[in-house]
């Protein structure tokens, strides 16, 4: 792994990683761009968005600085019997699970004090517990396969991970949103 901490070697590092990011940013907001009638259509959904995808960006940050510190400890094992590993993964569904409804709940209240036309509350409260379930699945096979790389690499995970996690948490919870809508509205 890396150990020089330089602001050149820092760069070296995040450079390329930070440009593909960029152009899968603007590939989000395409995604979210050809959303944007239902979106409209439905203001609960349109609060969704942010807050779902920062909140899965989150779960994926947290696990990955989890992992960043294991993998500093010497502790980080990738076998998928690894008792940490996995009480982390759970732990992250777990979070999602009670995280996601009260989402769904705040975006619909914040909707109905705003005058917006309304989902039922039962409907925006299981899209956002199912998006964030999805999310939560993505962002655990997001955030192992990242810090890997960065093993692979030879890269600081600190440096790497997550800036991959929550960039592709944005783009993927934009999709995982657009695809749960499609199926229940």
């Amino acid at each position: 792994m890396q150990t020089e901490w330089t602001i050149r070697a820092i760069t070296r590092a995040m450079l390329p990683v930070l440009l593909a990011l960029t152009v899968v940013e603007i590939l989000s907001g395409l995604v979210l761009g050809s959303f944007e009638a239902t979106l409209l259509k439905y203001p609960a959904l349109l609060t969704l968005v942010p807050v779902i995808i920062g909140t899965a960006g989150n779960l994926g940050s947290v696990l990955a600085a989890r992992l960043s510190t294991a993998f500093h400890l010497g502790t980080l094992s990738f076998d998928p019997r690894d008792d940490e590993l996995a009480g982390n993964a759970v732990a992250t569904v777990a979070l999602a699970l009670t995280v996601f409804p009260v989402v769904g709940a705040g975006a619909w209240a914040v909707t109905l004090v705003l005058g917006g036309v309304q989902l039922p509350l039962g409907t925006v409260v299981v899209v956002a517990l199912a998006s964030g379930a999805a999310l939560a699945v993505v962002a655990i096979g997001v955030t192992l396969v990242a810090t890997y790389a960065a093993y692979r690499f030879e890269l600081d995970p600190d440096d790497v991970v997550i800036p991959v996690v929550t960039n592709i948490c944005d783009v993927l919870g934009v999709l995982v949103l657009f695809l749960v809508v499609q199926v229940m509205v």
